[in-house]
Formats: C-alpha cells, structure tokens, sequence
C-alpha cells in the first residue's frame, strides 16, 4: 500500500505564488515552443505507459487492455491534433465589423486565461487529469493538477511524469486528501477544471465564485440508452455490455439503464446474456477482462442500490453476486424496478444495468425528459424518423447513434454536459477555448464616423442618430 502524502498549505501557496509570477512568461510562447512541450509530454506518457499499467493495477486491477484504450490513447490522439491544429488555433481571426462603424478593423484573439487548478477523479486518473493539461498547455496557461487520493499509486506516477516534463512554475502536482483540495480551492484560480460527482461540483462552483474564477465542470447523470423496435439486437447487446461493464461500470459516459421497446426485450435480454458470458469467460470473478470496485465505500453504495432494490420488489435477470472482501461485483442486470428506487434515482456508477421495458417511443422521450439532463444519450435504431425524433425530443451533453461513447474520442468534437451533467466543453479546439479568454479587439484604421456624434447635441446630430439607428 502506498502512502498518500500529508497536507502541506504552505507548499500548496508557495507553488501558487511561483505560478502566478510565470503565467506571463508562459502566455508568451509560441506555437512552436507549445508543440514543443506536448510532444514532451506525449513522449512521458509512452515512455511510462508499462508504469501507467502496474499502477492502475494494482489501484484496482484494471486491464492492460482498457489503460491502452482508455487511457493512453486519447491522450496521444488529443496530443497529435492539437499539434496540428494549434497554430491555427492561436491565430487572431478577423470578423466583420457593421457598416456604422465603417473605418474600423474587428478581429478575436485568444489569451491564455492564467493559473488554472485542474482537479481529476479517481476512475480515469491518467486521462482525466493530463487530458484538461493538454488544453491547458496548448493554451498557454500555467497549471496544478490535484488527482484523486482513491487511485494514490496512479497519483505518484502521474506526479514522476509531469515532473520529468514540466518545471513547477508551469506546471505540477500536488498530492493528498481532501483537506488539499480544500486549500487549493481557497486560492484565487483564473480557471477551475473539475472532474467528478454533481454533488462535489457544486462545492468546487461556489469555491470559484468567491474568487470569480470561470469554471469548467466535467460530471455525470444517468445516461440512457434506447434500444428501438428495428435496433440491431446482437450490435447493441454487444456494444452496451462492453461499455457498461467497462472499468465496471465507473464511467461517467456509461449507460446508466436501458429502455428497450416491449416486442424485443426478451431477445435483448438472452443475446445480452451472452455477451457477458463471451466477454468474461462466463466467470467474471475469476477474468482479469474485469476489474473492481475502487474501494469499499463504493462497493457498499452500489451493493445497497442493488439490495434495496430487490427488496422493493426487482428482478435479478442476471448476476448479482458480491464480494466484499474484494470489492467486487458481478455484471448484473435487473428489472421490473419501482420508479423511486436508488437504481433509479441515483446515477449508479457501477456494474449494475437496470433495463425497462417502453410500449411506444414517446412513453420513453418523457421517462428521459422527466430526470435531469444527461451527459450522453445512446439510441440504437435503424428508423431515421425515430432518430431524429429522439435527437430532437430529449437534451443531453452528447449523444451516440448505434454506438456507446464513442463520441468521446473524436478530438473534433466537444465534450461535457449541461446543467446537472456539466458546465462547459472539452477535447480539441474545444478544449483549448476553454484554457482562453477570447479577447475582442477593435482597431479604427480611417476617421470615424461617430466621431461627428459627439457632444454638444444638436438637431442636426440627432438627426443622423436616428438615420443610423433606423438604417443600421
């Protein structure tokens, strides 16, 4: 077991003093010198992917496999556009300015915003907290990253690889439990990136607004998925098994329960079953394809979601089974669940699929809409019409179509939610905005106009300012 470093205010306010001195010197770099430090970055995380492994399997057993996936290559992939595209990115543009204004040049440019704290979770510790760095450095911006205590072996190779990258007046690590998170978060940040729980991001949003510190706000919600009456059965059975049973179920973007149209529920269920059986070797206690519960705070959560679930009167269709010892959980679906149960109030964040049966599509767009938006919204079907339909019908951070999550790594998309499930975007351009201020510029070039509607008024004068404002 590793240690999880003690809270030290006093290094915590001196890096933020050293920072805040830098920020300057750092917003001044080039596009040259930015791609510079990515790729030093992207070299890092190659170079201690094998470390990146061993410590999120040792946090809580996850796959070679699923770091690879979920974990080093969106950071490559988000690295690699970034690079192409920053120079781009970091020209001012020009927009047009309106004829009442004739004379003058109109243009954006993107400033860095300054000192940023980029708070990370423990689910995706090496995603989570480099990713929001990548945007952060692409933008010019100085940056402490806090990950979480759960994953503390995951959090000391995170701090051996930003060191090795970045000196810490750009950029560092600071380790340790809540209580640090608490004095980070006391500190007057130009910007906030917070990844996690509404209920956390609600405290990280009234800590910023003490300082007046925009804020990005990465959360969750109970995503669903619809599978229609003309769906792909074994494609969706295959394709929600494999996002829902991924990292256990503790995803942000997993689905949280599944509406399946009445007629088709009995197949979904059997070809679900199966694809479990396939993707765990009909034996998930024993598969090293499944991981575990992070610890034995959120073993207990989703196994009393579950328990009090089947008291009230829900079906087990398969799994159920528990080990508290090793914090696990099988892959587990359930049905016939009362409206008010925690399964169904609670964003589950674990192995748990509850699926419900719908007669018509409109009865499930109002199970959708009558819960807070999501962060994702899947819909499998081959009916356009009920695509579009749904598209239309329902709002969510992002939504796929005959797929699940796979939205999130496209670099040329944004990524976050709205309302309960987020506060602005991220990944690619989106990303590198929200690290900036777009700062408007105005340049008068030739005599203005306006200048001849100054004071002293006179007929004459407001004459011409009713000609400008009906003409104009």
């Amino acid at each position: 077991m590793i240690d999880t470093p003690t809270v030290d205010a006093q290094r915590i306010h001196q890096l933020f003093k050293v920072q805040n001195a830098h920020q300057y010197k750092v917003a001044e770099s080039s596009a040259k010198e930015r791609i510079r430090k990515l790729q030093k970055l992207h070299d890092a995380i190659m170079r201690f992917r094998p470390e990146i492994k061993e410590a999120l399997w040792k946090d809580y057993r996850r796959p070679a496999a699923e770091v690879d996936l979920a974990e080093i290559f969106p950071l490559t992939s988000e690295i690699k556009h970034a690079k192409r595209q920053l120079r781009s990115w970091m020209s001012p543009y020009r927009v047009p300015t309106p004829m009442a204004l004739i004379g003058a040049k109109s243009w954006i440019q993107y400033e860095p915003k300054g000192v940023c704290l980029i708070i990370s979770p423990w689910n995706y510790p090496i995603q989570l907290a480099l990713g929001p760095l990548i945007s952060a450095v692409a933008a010019g911006n100085t940056a402490i990253l806090k990950p979480s205590e759960m994953t503390p072996h995951s959090a000391a190779v995170l701090r051996k690889l930003v060191v090795e990258v970045f000196d810490e007046n750009e950029v560092a690590v600071v380790e340790g439990p809540v209580e640090t998170a608490t004095i980070l978060l006391e500190l007057p940040f130009n910007h906030i990136f917070f990844t996690g729980a509404p209920s956390i991001g609600k405290v990280v949003m009234a800590a910023a607004a003490k300082n007046l510190a925009s804020v990005t706000l990465e959360l969750g919600g109970k995503s669903p998925t619809i599978v229609d009456d003309t769906a792909d059965l074994d494609l969706a059975a295959a394709r929600i098994a494999w996002a829902k049973f991924s990292n256990c179920g503790q995803i942000c973007l997993s689905p949280d329960y599944a509406l399946v149209h009445e007629s088709k529920l009995d197949a979904f269920i059997t070809i679900f079953k199966s694809k479990i059986d396939q993707y765990y070797e009909g034996n998930a206690a024993e598969s090293d394809s499944y991981m575990r519960m992070i610890n034995a705070r959120h073993f207990q959560r989703v196994k009393s979601y579950l328990d009090v679930s089947i008291k009230e009167g829900a079906t087990v269709l398969y799994g159920g089974k528990s080990d508290a010892d090793n914090n696990f959980i099988e892959p587990t679906l359930v049905t016939n669940l009362n409206s008010e149960s925690p399964l169904m109030q609670k964003e589950i964040f674990g192995p748990i699929l509850p699926i419900i049966a719908y007669k018509d599509l409109q009865e499930a767009i109002d199970f959708i809409r009558s819960k807070e938006k999501p962060l994702a919204l899947y819909i499998y079907s081959k009916n356009k019409k009920n695509i579009e339909q749904i598209s239309q019908a329902t709002r969510a951070g992002g939504t796929c179509i005959n797929h699940n999550t796979l939205h999130f790594f496209n670099p040329n998309l944004p990524f976050g939610g709205s309302n309960y499930s987020g506060i602005g975007k991220s990944h690619g351009k989106f990303g590198f905005i929200e690290f900036s201020n777009e700062r408007a510029v105005c340049k008068q070039v030739l005599p203005s106009p306006l200048d001849r509607l100054s004071p002293p008024y006179n007929d004459i004068k407001m004459k011409l300012i009713d000609w400008t404002i009906k003409w104009f």
